[in-house]
């Protein structure tokens, strides 16, 4: 059994003097996220980044993201969003081996690793210089790989965009592009338990094909839920959160937690 929390969304951004304001919104809310996590009673095996980390993609967002996730003991494991710069997380996080080792020069950042007996497979959806996200050939066949490598192992696999349409019209205009290719590989690896996503600020439940996928809600702001059309982009002021998934060769659940101070207030039979 693996235990794999989720963080997503962070947005840490540096203002016109380069450096990140430790007193900012985003700062505040990401310690409250890990100090939250940390306060769970069952500690997770690991911790996966999925993307939008950083607001503006430079060095000084990366440097302190590092420095504030130190006090968490299990691996991070980063992905990069939209807003991130590929480089500049992958230099920061190069103690990190398996981020380190994936590429450089502006290449995709994905990885597999192992976490107690569970497989998680970080994908790269980005394209850079724009919102949406896509797969394309070469990546596709690295996932193809990167799953037939462990054909018995339970597997999460980890993207920025979630490859399902949310009913938001925002988020929607800045989907995962042409999710057949994706499918199609996900659908031969029935070892994939789950497919878990950051990119929509919310908690959300979705499928691809017989894989359950979800979203993550944002360590920071939550995007307002208008299934109007056009609909608002806005946010709202919902709590914070982070998402806990549970995964066993049997099956995954997914468990999404407000960030607070929540303890037990009465004993249950």
């Amino acid at each position: 059994m693996a235990i794999i929390a989720q963080l997503s969304d962070i947005h840490l951004a540096a203002g016109k003097n380069g450096e990140v304001d430790d007193d900012s919104g985003p700062v505040r809310a990401l310690r409250a996220a890990v100090s939250s996590l940390l306060a769970l009673p069952a500690r997770p095996d690991a911790v996966v980044l999925t993307g939008d980390l950083a607001d503006g993609g430079r060095p000084a967002e990366y440097t302190r993201l590092h420095a504030l996730l130190s006090p968490l003991p299990m691996a991070v494991y980063p992905l990069p969003g939209n807003h991130d710069d590929r480089d500049a997380m992958r230099d920061a996080f190069r103690d990190h081996p398996a981020v380190a080792g994936s590429g450089q020069d502006g290449s995709p950042v994905q990885y597999a690793v192992d976490v107690n007996g569970v497989r998680l497979v970080c994908c790269d959806t980005t394209v850079p210089g724009n919102p949406h996200g896509e797969m394309d050939e070469e990546r596709l066949a690295w996932l193809d790989d990167a799953l037939s490598a462990a054909p018995e192992t339970p597997t999460v696999v980890a993207t920025h965009h979630p490859p399902y349409p949310l009913g938001i019209r925002f988020i929607d205009d800045m989907r995962f592009a042409d999710t057949t290719g994706f499918a199609e590989v996900v659908g031969r690896h029935p070892q994939v338990a789950r497919v878990i996503s950051g990119h929509v600020h919310r908690g959300s439940v979705g499928s691809l094909g017989a894989t359950i996928c979800t979203t993550c809600p944002s360590t920071y702001r939550q995007l307002f839920l208008d299934l109007t059309r056009p609909g608002r982009a806005a946010v709202t002021g919902e709590p914070a959160g982070f998402a806990v998934h549970l995964v066993t060769a049997e099956n995954a659940t997914t468990h999404f937690v407000p960030t607070g101070n929540y303890r037990p207030l009465m004993e249950v039979d």
